[in-house]
Formats: structure tokens, sequence, C-alpha cells
């Protein structure tokens, strides 16, 4: 009997021994995945860290806490934030974060995931403080730019990096998207007008400057063939002329061969005074019977002009005298 009990409390020993090694195995060997940091707490003190992988730490005296040290986005909820002109409006953020200095993360702050959101809560009211709803609705980048100048230095404390800041949603109130609206509306029936003026200002300058264009043309055309014409009439008086200045040429060189044929028959045929001055009566004659040709003649030229007369006839006389003689 003694025996037996002896054995079972030996079997009981055994187990919790097991048990016991078991518990301290657990306790001993910490697997740190990728992208996380541990770190080891002696006696509730820093003592090391340890980087991804497996540690082994004393059992019931030193204890492991994993900060993931990844970048996190931190989505806000929506909270209500005024404006410089005194407009309330809803808005929520997203927050990249990521812990660079996991000793400052766990011993400089209680709890850093709520401290950053904290101080996201303040930095958002403190630039929604200072700008109009129209900035806020428009300028974004700005925002982001702010939120991260403000929020940096305080998160550098703490052992946190702060990458990023995106706004997700500014919502005004009811009234004033109604009120936008409208606006919005109006500028567009404005806009609409403006373009409609501005297409019939276009149409109608593009119709002065097609007159323009025909008027120019038409007057370029009246300029061409008046010029035509004029070099036309220059060009038929140039050939009248040359065909004049011809006709002289020919007239004067008609002229000059009649009256060398006519001296020099005159001074072969050795003729007499009286002769000479029939053939001077001839020329007067035909001078006299031209119709654009008046002759004034001196009255003491009538009786020389009568004498002419009567020699000629004389002169005719004496041939036939001398016919009758023969005969």
């Amino acid at each position: 009997m003694f025996a037996s009990s002896t054995a079972t409390v030996a079997g009981v020993l055994g187990a919790v021994l097991v048990v016991l090694v078991l518990v301290v195995l657990a306790r001993s060997v910490r697997l740190v995945q990728q992208g996380t940091v541990g770190v080891v707490k002696r006696l509730g003190r820093f003592h090391r860290m340890c980087e991804p992988g497996p540690h082994v730490i004393v059992p019931f005296i030193d204890a492991m806490q994993k900060v993931d040290v990844r970048e996190e986005p931190r989505v806000g909820d929506m909270q209500s934030v005024i404006t410089k002109d005194n407009v309330s409006v809803m808005v929520n953020a997203t927050i990249f974060t990521q812990v660079i200095d996991v000793r400052l993360a766990l011993f400089e702050v209680s709890d850093f995931h709520v401290a950053v959101d904290q101080l996201a809560r303040t930095a958002l009211r403190a630039v929604f403080g200072g700008m109009t709803l129209d900035e806020a609705l428009s300028e974004r980048q700005r925002i982001n730019a702010e939120l991260q100048t403000h929020m940096a230095s305080a998160t550098e404390k703490w052992g946190v990096r702060l990458n990023r800041i995106e706004i997700v949603d500014i919502v005004p109130p009811q009234n004033i998207l109604n009120a936008m609206a409208l606006q919005k509306e109006a500028d567009q029936q404005k806009r609409a007008a403006i373009l409609q003026s501005e297409g019939q200002q276009q149409a109608a300058v593009n119709t002065a400057q097609g007159d323009k264009q025909a008027s120019i043309l038409r007057a370029e055309g009246a300029k061409q063939a008046a010029i035509l014409a004029a070099e036309a009439d220059k060009q038929s008086a140039i050939l009248r002329a040359e065909g004049f200045k011809e006709a002289q040429i020919r007239s004067g060189e008609g002229q000059a061969g009649y009256v060398s044929a006519l001296y020099a028959a005159i001074h072969q045929g050795n003729p007499t005074p009286e002769v000479l001055a029939v053939l001077q009566l001839d020329a007067l004659e035909k001078i006299a019977s031209s119709d654009n040709t008046k002759l004034v003649v001196p009255v003491e030229t009538a009786g020389l002009l009568g004498a002419a007369q009567a020699l000629r006839s004389v002169l005719a006389a004496v041939p036939e005298a001398a016919g009758e003689s023969s005969s």
C-alpha cells in the first residue's frame, strides 16, 4: 500500500516537473517576426533589443515586448473643426507613421499610438482655424504640409517619424453645400453667357475681317485693271507714235527723193528763167489748191502772177506757131 502511494506521488511529481520544464522552455524562447523588433526588459528595466529571429531570455526575470517598425497608416475618425470664417466642417485624415527608435517609443510616452492620434486632432484644429472655408476646400496640399510641420517636432521626441498626412474628407454643413451648389450654377451660367458673347464677338470680327479682305481684293482688282488699261493705252500710244514717226520718216524720204530727182532734172535740162518761173507758178498752184492751206498773197505780187500767167500762155503758143509754119 505504501509502495503504491509512493509511486503515485512520484508520477505526479514527474508530471509536474515535465510541465514546469515545458513552461520554462516556452518562456525562454521567443520568436521575433520580420518587420518587428523585440525589446527585452529585465526586472522592469530596459535590457536589450532583439532583431527578427529566435531569441532566448531568462524566464520569470526577462520579459519581451514586440514593437512593429513598419510604416503604419492610421485613419482618424471624423471630427468637427471651425475655420477662420467661423464655419464648422467635418474632417478626417490618414496619418502614416513609423517607429524609428523603439526605446523612445516605449519609454518616452505611455502609448505612442494614442499620443499621435491626439496630436493629429489638435493639429487639425490649429491648421483649419487659420484658414477660410474656400482655402480649406482648395488647398489640401498646403493643409497636409502644415499638419506635418505641426506634428513632426513632437513625434520625433517619441521615436516616431511622421512620413505624411493625407486629408481624406472635408464636409461642410448642408446649407453651405447648397449655397456652393447655387454659386457653382451661377458661375456656369455666367461662363456660358461669356462664352456666347465671345462667340458672337468673334463671329462679328470674322465677318468684318472677311468684308475688309473682300474690299481689299476688289480694290486691288480694280487697281490692277486700271494699271493694265493704262499700260495698254500707253502701249497703243507708243505704237501709234512709232507708226506716225515711221510714216513721217517715209514721207520725208519720199519728198527728199522727189526733190533730189526734180533738182537733178532741172539742172540737167539747163532751164531758162522763164521755165523756172513757170515751175514756181505750178508749185504755187498746187499749194493753193489744197483744202487745208490758206495762202496770203501780197498786193504787189498780184501783178507778178499775172505776168507769169501771160508768159506761160506765150510759151504754150510758141510750139503751135512753129508747127503751122512748118506745115
